[in-house]
């Protein structure tokens, strides 16, 4: 019995691959959830200097703003983190203490769309947010 099977021209195969592999970067790109920061963003300095009474500020702030989602320690395990996607940041981990004080002005003040992460530019003043920042640096150290 002869089979009514034709391979499909080479245009086509090449087609068909580079549209799947389109597909599988575009799904990868959409799940590792990437978080782009502008340069200038990145590289500003605090002016808040990290003291006691900025860091019991940040922590009476971040009890308030930051722990339903990202817990009372910032382990990313608040009450509402079991139902967000992605998860809330771990503050406590290498990869966010290694972000630079700019990165996490920018990523509290401007928030993350299509996530669970919104904006506090309009909540928090400033000087708020930096001591927020400077309370999470303390995190590490709780590990």
């Amino acid at each position: 019995m002869m089979s009514n099977f034709k391979p499909l021209p080479n245009f086509f195969r090449v087609s068909l691959l580079t549209l799947f592999l389109s597909l599988g970067t575009n799904i990868t790109r959409a799940q590792s959830n990437s978080w782009p920061v502008p340069q200038g963003a990145a590289d500003l300095k605090s002016p808040v200097p990290s003291n006691s009474t900025s860091i019991k500020n940040g922590n009476t702030l971040y009890q308030s703003y930051c722990a339903p989602c990202h817990g009372k320690s910032g382990r990313g395990d608040g009450p509402a983190a079991t139902s967000l996607h992605p998860k809330p940041a771990d503050h406590t981990s290498a990869a966010v203490q290694a972000e630079s004080d700019g990165t996490l002005f920018y990523k509290i003040s401007e928030g993350h769309a299509n996530t669970a992460m919104p904006p506090f530019k309009a909540v928090l003043q400033p000087d708020q947010r930096w001591a927020v920042i400077n309370y999470i640096r303390t995190l590490a150290k709780k590990h």
